[in-house]
């Protein structure tokens, strides 16, 4: 915000406008309660009143009671003295600069109202300078500001730091908070550090669920069932809601960080924030609506596999990989030839299995104090693929890859149907359908 000690003010002091052009808005005026009494003694006497005060547009910024009584008298004309404002805040400043020294002054009520309308949009690094200014301008102390301020002071440090916590879930450094944020790094690191302040804002929002809803029961057998896909997003790749769900109960805890580059519609973002987990999430290209919230990044440039500038991999629990399946999800995302969903089944299976290598050597090298997990979801290829050929990418995966495996999980829809044309070919051609869908956990010591 513009302090006026700064502005130069442009006067002159002998011009007159007429009274229909004056511009009186309410929302930068600073008196509340009009005084009738008063406009009707101007009004006896106007030739004694001084000029009105106005800026270039013909706006009000002092003089409403005298203007008012020109409009009862049914003046046409009034002398006004023009400044010159370069934003609304500096011409409410002027306002109330004005009133609070001459006239029929501010009431204690209106000036502590001003004090407020103008620090509530006064940046946070200026709020310090603002007081001191507010003090001089409404004619008061600066104790009576600080009292009038200090709710506010309360509420913006409350929800900063909630705005700090929600970018920290979601993998900013500290350095990009700072900035974006508008204070220095170090205090960034104050406020993260200071564990019972986030855990005021956990319970504050309730976040840090604890797998006690009604309808959820923990994973027990590695069957998976589930009636029909959640509601949610529509997006082509969206993962399923429950799985993803299981998987943080089984392999992580809360403020674990979670990495999905498959980001699809967002469902992982919009769990763990109800888990409580950090997540880095990315997307070869993010679906509009989420674009603040999901980070572009190619996995596959320049013929090899690039992954994503993960800030502390030693943080990461679990990588969460819900690609393409290949020719099933053919030109479903994109005509580019190197998307996973248009390649040749070898490059792939490189492709893939380059990704999950990628991110088991980051989680190797990161000297980690437990085991991190990376979690594949895939259904085999078959009847989009030549001749209906039955390609199984988990054994693909498995054979590329040789990392522990954890688990293997088998994820049906029980809703799943076939149409009539898939049934009468496979009939006819005395092959059977593939149904089954599984996620392979593999664990990274």
């Amino acid at each position: 915000m513009t302090d006026i000690k700064q502005t130069q003010e442009v006067k002159t002091l002998t011009e007159t406008r007429k009274v229909s052009e004056i511009v009186y808005r309410e929302d930068l005026y600073p008196r509340i309660d009009k005084d009738v009494a008063t406009v009707q003694k101007y009004a006896d006497d106007l030739a004694v009143l001084p000029p009105i005060e106005v800026n270039h547009r013909n706006e009000l910024i002092d003089g409403w009671h005298r203007w008012t009584a020109h409009k009862k008298n049914g003046v046409a004309e009034i002398g006004v003295i023009v400044t010159q404002t370069d934003s609304d805040a500096h011409l409410l400043e002027l306002a109330i600069e004005r009133n609070a020294g001459h006239g029929l002054q501010l009431s204690q009520q209106d000036k502590q109202n001003m004090a407020r309308r103008i620090y509530h949009v006064t940046p946070e690094r200026e709020r310090a300078e603002k007081k001191q200014h507010l003090a001089k301008i409404l004619s008061v102390s600066p104790s009576t500001v600080h009292n009038w301020l200090s709710r506010i002071d309360k509420d913006s440090k409350e929800e900063r730091e909630r705005r700090i916590y929600a970018k920290w879930l979601a993998c900013w450094t500290q350095d990009e908070i700072a900035q974006s944020e508008g204070i220095t790094q170090p205090q960034v690191l104050t406020i993260l550090s200071e564990f019972p302040i986030l855990e005021k804002l956990i319970k504050s929002s309730q976040t840090l669920a604890t797998y006690s809803e009604p309808d959820w029961a923990p994973p027990i057998y590695n069957i998976w069932k589930q009636q029909e896909k959640t509601a949610g997003s529509t997006h082509f790749g969206n993962s399923e809601v429950r799985w993803v769900d299981n998987l943080l109960y089984l392999y992580t805890e809360p403020f674990d960080v979670v990495v999905d580059p498959f980001a699809g519609g967002g469902s992982t973002i919009d769990l763990c924030k109800k888990r409580s987990r950090r997540y880095f999430v990315s997307d070869r290209k993010p679906i509009p609506e989420r674009e603040a919230d999901i980070r572009q990044h190619d996995l596959i440039a320049s013929g090899g596999v690039v992954l994503p500038s993960v800030p502390r991999w030693k943080d990461v629990s679990l990588v969460y990989l819900d690609p393409p399946y290949w020719r099933q999800a053919a030109g479903q995302y994109s005509d580019d030839p190197t998307d996973l969903a248009n390649v040749d089944i070898d490059t792939f299976n490189a492709y893939l299995s380059g990704i999950i290598k990628g991110f088991a050597k980051k989680l190797g090298d990161s000297a980690r104090d437990k085991p991190a997990y990376i979690a594949l979801i895939i259904q085999p290829t078959q009847w989009k693929a030549d001749e209906r050929k039955f390609t199984d990418h988990i054994g693909d995966m498995l054979r590329a890859v040789r990392l522990p495996v954890n688990m293997r999980f088998y994820v049906p829809y029980e809703s799943q149907q076939c149409n009539a044309q898939m049934v009468e070919w496979a009939k006819d051609s005395k092959r059977c359908l593939v149904l089954t869908r599984e996620i392979v956990v593999w664990e990274v010591c």
